[in-house]
């Protein structure tokens, strides 16, 4: 059976920002991108969600249970997936909801760690077993989830290659960084690298890996360590990267890295919507 985690609780404060006027959007994208979850943004042919491209991948990388993290202030994406005329691209997933609650004294929850935690709160039944989590506002392919799913080690991510992303010079440099041992097995993730790491990797390596969030965990090595993943203390949320050294130095070896070169639809903020639906026009292959 294959499980699939997928992140949407976040507030999308960057989509919100306002965009130039030379980027031409209509109303209602405009409106969808102010008020709305990214991942429900109506980018897709006949005003389809962007979600739904990921769970179309998800159903043929061969997943079928599926866990959406929504925060409690938002009810477009669970109101939109639990009507039946919104699935049939999908019928055969079984998907269910995870609320991440906002602390009081915050506007935002608290982060890509909190979030998975509260996801895997709601799935007792699958101690034991692994799943495979990602974000909702970027579309991974079939290939990078069928890659985790069939992984035969205990925690696994895509070690995406910088220069395959098809990113702006300046985004990409902001991605965090991964580092390998010679087995490909992740030994850290660097947030912030000088030029000097970003120098060493690529010599070392041949490539420069980037982590796009996309990971496999087994669930009894993962949970304990989210449940007391700290703070960051600068972006003031609990994330999957602190998590994830906290794993590998508890488990040294024991999650293996995938390089992949393709590109990665991402919406982040409203520059990027035009993007995604050339992709989705001329490059997203609806058939099965």
């Amino acid at each position: 059976m294959g499980r699939l985690v997928i992140l949407a609780g976040g507030i999308s404060s960057r989509m919100k920002k306002p965009v130039s006027s030379e980027i031409q959007l209509d109303e209602n994208l405009i409106n969808d991108a102010e008020q709305k979850s990214k991942s429900m943004i109506r980018v897709g042919e006949g005003e389809k969600p962007f979600l739904n491209y990921l769970l179309i991948n998800a159903k043929k990388a061969g997943y079928n249970e599926i866990v959406i993290v929504v925060n409690e202030k938002d009810n477009s994406i669970v109101n939109y997936y639990s009507l039946k005329q919104n699935l049939c691209d999908f019928e055969e997933l079984e998907i269910s909801f995870a609320i991440q609650p906002i602390p009081e004294g915050r506007e935002k929850p608290m982060g890509t760690a909190d979030a998975l935690y509260h996801a895997l709160l709601v799935k007792p039944q699958w101690n034991g077993k692994k799943f495979t989590m990602c974000n909702s506002d970027n579309l991974y392919s079939v290939t990078a989830l069928k890659l985790l799913l069939k992984s035969p080690y205990p925690n696994s991510m895509i070690d995406y290659d910088r220069d395959g992303l098809e990113f702006e010079k300046e985004r990409i440099e902001k991605f965090a960084v991964t580092k390998k041992d010679p087995e490909n097995f992740l030994t850290d993730i660097i947030e912030k690298p000088s030029a000097e790491e970003i120098d060493y990797i690529k010599t070392k390596d041949g490539y420069v890996g980037v982590s796009m969030n996309i990971f496999r965990f087994d669930y009894d090595m993962i949970l304990p360590l989210l449940e007391i993943t700290p703070i960051n203390q600068i972006r003031n949320e609990k994330e999957i990267p602190t998590a994830v050294r906290m794993m590998i130095d508890k488990y040294p070896n024991s999650l293996f890295t995938y390089r992949l070169s393709e590109p990665v639809p991402d919406l982040s903020s409203k520059i990027d919507i035009l993007k995604v639906k050339e992709f989705l026009q001329n490059k997203f292959d609806i058939t099965t």
